[in-house]
């Protein structure tokens, strides 16, 4: 076949794939995971249609000689390994689970797909079973489960004989018998990790090869004149007192001396202050109330609760449900929500059992409300305040630690640096655009420097104190993924701002808006210890590796806006010089899109394979077909064609390659924001 053929048969089957994996993670929304993979994920037809796109791309690969550009030749037969492996495991591997009790000599498992009884060549005895927990409290840090004549089996602990591995996966409530995850793979892991291996090695290759084209684009005239931008940015006491409306509360003396007491909370030991401030917050969506510290407000609860319950502080933001309770304002009382000693919201709750994702928006208002009357409930009966125990069992923290949870607390964070970044960097992107189209040299670049640094070092403040606070790197949800997100970002438009420095208010705006998604949408949830199964390093690996890509993306995508802008302004009666200016610049920062596209593509894809590494270590499978995977791998596949532009001409057009990078955008916040909040799944946030 021609070598024009096929590379119109590929790119063709290219966009199927593309978009028939982006089609059915919405079929598995509607319809299950179990008919996906009925129909789709586990059948011949699709294992082909991966098949025949290897086929096409090895033919193209040849046709074109690429065996004489070494990384470019292994990059892509590290994918072709992948599939190989993929393919074994789909087609030879066994899953299963098996019980065991202790004292009992276990040989057989069950299969997970036929249900069948299959033997094990040799047998395993459970001696004992344990959960382990976090100091002091309730929340297991860890399930092991002694096996006898070998190693124990825990969270992210893996018992490999004989070819067989067997995961921890689930425990009887008497803690007499254990469950194990099965996994019999002998091939198809290690040969898809010998691909991970080569994709890393080929990956590093590109970027520090010589004669690659990515060191040819850092050698390139005009990403060497990176200040050719002339738009320059210089981008618990009794005493009593009246306040609030002659609201009962503690003295501001007596409250500040209570946020320090130390109390078991979610989990872990933590200052007062911590349990008020979510008390407050989780009530009234503010972290104070009436001029009161948070201190002041619990103490009123606790004190007179007969005054407290008719103040109207509970904050409905439904409208539906406002109108059902006939409240005058967004706020009720306590008294609002009880008919004498019948609960009001009972009487509106049609919800049943159902998830989440498939409530109503009233029926997620009614239980949103009824959270907070049930913490009201808790405190009323000294069941939500936890003190630590006086026989020392449980280590109290240090005054610094207290100190410093105290301090995080009050500092608004995300609320001021949102506010501010958004600022400063919409001010800096009107300002380069006018000193763009005027050809001068503005003054206030020096001061916008001055904000840039001043962002990310306040930004790493916030972030280092949460991280010690909890114990751990803070990446465990969509709340502190967005702070590292925002933090990864400024911290690239310090890195780049000298040589191209429209990355500074491209980096602000990215972090602003980074930001305001985090402050918008959790408001600071809680730090609590972390799932058993989420205390894997491969875990902090891949989602840095993943939310650094996410910020490059970011800057490519304002990048292609920012060119349409540049190049988009053009008058008949332009200076041709001027014209000519603005035709290079957005060159320019098609250069620098392509530039960026390398380590973003390439941090996104060790962070998906990390990621398997981590499921596979997990619970026993590297690929799930979830949601969140496969808006990954969508995305990785998107960005991915844009290498192409030797053999894809439009490629190198720049305001084709500049709408390419603001549309492939949309992928992005699809695997991030979409699948949190409209799919669903193993990894969503939401």
């Amino acid at each position: 076949m021609h070598l024009f053929n096929l590379k119109k048969s590929l790119v063709f089957l290219y966009i199927c794939l593309v978009a028939l994996l982006a089609a059915v993670t919405f079929v598995e929304h509607v319809h299950g995971t179990e008919f996906v993979e009925k129909y789709v994920y586990h059948t011949v037809w699709f294992c082909c249609l991966w098949g025949v796109l290897a086929a096409l791309a090895v033919a193209v690969l040849v046709k074109r000689q690429l065996w004489r550009r070494l990384p470019t030749l292994l990059l892509h037969g590290s994918f072709l390994v992948i599939l190989v492996g993929a393919m074994i495991t789909f087609s030879y591997s066994k899953k299963g689970y098996m019980h065991l009790t202790v004292g009992t000599e276990v040989g057989t498992f069950i299969d997970q797909d036929s249900k069948r009884v299959i033997e094990l060549p040799f047998t395993l005895c459970l001696d004992s079973f344990r959960v382990e927990y976090y100091p002091g409290t309730d929340a297991p840090a860890d399930y092991v489960s002694y096996i006898r004549d070998t190693e124990p089996v825990s969270m992210n602990r893996i018992l490999s004989r004989q070819g067989y591995r067997f995961y921890q996966s689930s425990f009887d409530d008497d803690k007499e018998g254990s469950w194990l995850s099965v996994n019999y793979d002998p091939w198809g892991i290690g040969i898809t990790y010998a691909g991970y291996i080569l994709l890393g090695i080929s990956m590093l290759w590109m970027l520090i090869g010589r004669s690659g084209e990515f060191r040819r684009l850092l050698r390139h005239p005009l990403l060497r004149k990176g200040g050719m931008f002339v738009w320059l940015l210089m981008v618990t006491g009794a005493a009593m007192q009246a306040e609030n409306r002659s609201l009962p509360a503690l003295a501001l003396r007596q409250a500040d001396s209570l946020a320090s007491k130390q109390v078991i909370y979610h989990d872990r030991v933590v200052p007062f202050n911590t349990l008020a401030r979510d008390f407050v917050l989780k009530l009234t969506g503010k972290s104070s109330y009436g001029g009161m510290t948070p201190e002041q407000v619990v103490g009123g609860w606790l004190l007179c609760p007969e005054v407290w319950q008719n103040e109207p502080m509970i904050y409905i933001k439904s409208a539906e449900l406002r109108h059902l309770l006939r409240l005058p304002s967004s706020y009720a009382c306590l008294t609002d929500l009880f008919d004498g000693q019948n609960y009001r919201l009972q009487e509106f709750w049609k919800g049943g059992q159902k998830p989440h994702m498939k409530m109503t928006s009233l029926e997620k208002a009614i239980m949103e409300t009824d959270e907070k009357v049930g913490l009201i409930l808790m405190l009323r009966s000294g069941t939500l305040i936890r003190p630590l125990p006086e026989d020392g069992s449980i280590k109290p923290l240090s005054d610094v630690k207290v100190q410093a949870e105290i301090l995080y607390n009050r500092i608004p964070f995300s609320k001021l640096l949102f506010m501010f970044n958004l600022t400063v960097g919409m001010l800096a992107f009107f300002y380069l655009l006018y000193c763009s189209m005027h050809r001068s040299a503005g003054k206030a670049w020096s001061v916008f420097t001055v904000a840039l640094y001043a962002a990310f070092l306040f930004q790493l403040f916030g972030y280092c104190l949460r991280w010690y606070i909890g114990g751990r790197i803070p990446l465990s949800n969509g709340y502190e993924t967005m702070q590292f997100m925002a933090l990864c970002t400024l911290l690239l438009a310090c890195i780049f701002r000298r040589r191209f420095s429209f990355t500074l208010p491209f980096g602000l705006l990215i972090s602003g808006f980074a930001l305001l998604v985090a402050y918008l949408g959790q408001n600071n949830p809680q730090i609590t210890p972390l799932m058993p199964v989420l205390l894997s390093p491969w875990l902090s690996i891949h989602v840095s590796l993943i939310m650094v890509s996410y910020a490059l993306f970011a800057f490519m995508m304002l990048n292609g806006l920012l060119a349409f802008c540049i190049g988009g302004w053009r008058k008949k009666a332009i200076d041709s010089e001027i014209q000519e200016q603005r035709k290079v610049r957005v060159e320019q920062l098609m250069l620098f899109s392509r530039l960026m596209l390398y380590p973003a593509v390439f941090c996104l894809g060790a962070g998906i394979f990390i990621g398997a590494v981590w499921a596979n270590v997990s619970w026993g499978r590297y690929w799930a077909w979830d949601p969140k995977e496969v808006w990954a791998l969508i995305t990785f596949l998107i960005y991915g064609a844009a290498f192409h532009g030797q053999s894809l001409a439009v490629f190198r057009q720049p305001r084709f390659f500049h709408a390419y990078m603001v549309l492939a955008f949309l992928t992005v916040l699809m695997t991030y924001f979409g699948v949190n909040y409209l799919l669903g799944g193993m990894h969503s946030y939401a």
